[in-house]
């Protein structure tokens, strides 16, 4: 079941996402007594979409936040569907580009569940300023089958005086009759002309009425044209 539902939600993303800048989708479909919720804003340069779903009762809830100023891109994506169960997705992307800069911010939050309670959340922040670059992805899943999944991700990225600042994050946990819980940062900061890279995984998944749990910290700092990498990863499994 989850595998479908997972499925479905890729495919939403794929054929939903709007295919220029600037523009807002919203979707939410509910039967059964099930609720959804869907809400998707956009400012400046900046694409966003939520899908909520609930079918057969549940509540779906999905939430989606772009904004884009000057020379920043940002793209956010929410899907959220419950089968009687508890499915929220949040999704944030800021991208700012001041005198010179560029930015893009790449936000993606799924969440699923049959039965039980499934909550992600995404967040990727870029700033970019005098000639600097940032960019910055982040993606978080969480399923839930009878149990409690939450997934946190988050990605922040600043590069200023022709500094260039790259974070990728990538949140995902999953539970049967259990709980998991997976939290992701991950940071650059470059300046002068500097290189600052960070990368964070973080997976968490539980059976059997067990806990799991994944907290991970990517932090990458580089200036005067220095270089710098930072990556963590951790996955743990409880069976």
């Amino acid at each position: 079941m989850k595998r479908l539902l997972a499925t479905l939600t890729g495919l939403a993303l794929t054929v939903a996402s709007p295919a220029i800048a600037g523009s807002a989708t919203a979707v939410s479909t509910a039967s059964n007594g099930g609720s959804a919720t869907a809400n998707a804003t956009a400012q400046g340069n900046a694409d966003s979409l939520a899908i909520a779903g609930a079918t057969q009762g549940g509540r779906a809830v999905a939430n989606s936040d772009a904004r884009g100023t000057r020379n920043g891109y940002a793209n956010s994506r929410a899907v959220a569907t419950a089968v009687r169960g508890l499915a929220v997705s949040n999704s944030n992307a800021d991208a700012t580009a001041r005198f010179g800069g560029s930015a893009i911010a790449d936000s993606e939050s799924i969440a699923a569940t049959f039965g039980g309670v499934a909550i992600s959340n995404s967040e990727a922040r870029a700033n970019g300023a005098f000639f600097g670059r940032a960019n910055s992805r982040s993606s978080s899943i969480a399923l839930s089958e009878f149990g409690v999944a939450t997934s946190d991700s988050r990605a922040h990225s600043n590069g200023r005086f022709g500094g260039r600042a790259n974070s990728v994050s990538d949140s995902l946990s999953d539970t049967r009759f259990g709980r998991a819980d997976s939290r992701v940062l991950a940071t650059s900061d470059a300046g002068f002309h500097a290189r600052a890279s960070a990368d964070g995984l973080g997976v968490s998944v539980s059976r059997g009425f067990r806990s799991a749990n994944a907290n991970v910290t990517a932090i990458s700092r580089s200036s005067r044209f220095g270089k710098s990498h930072s990556r963590a990863a951790m996955i743990e499994i409880k069976r």
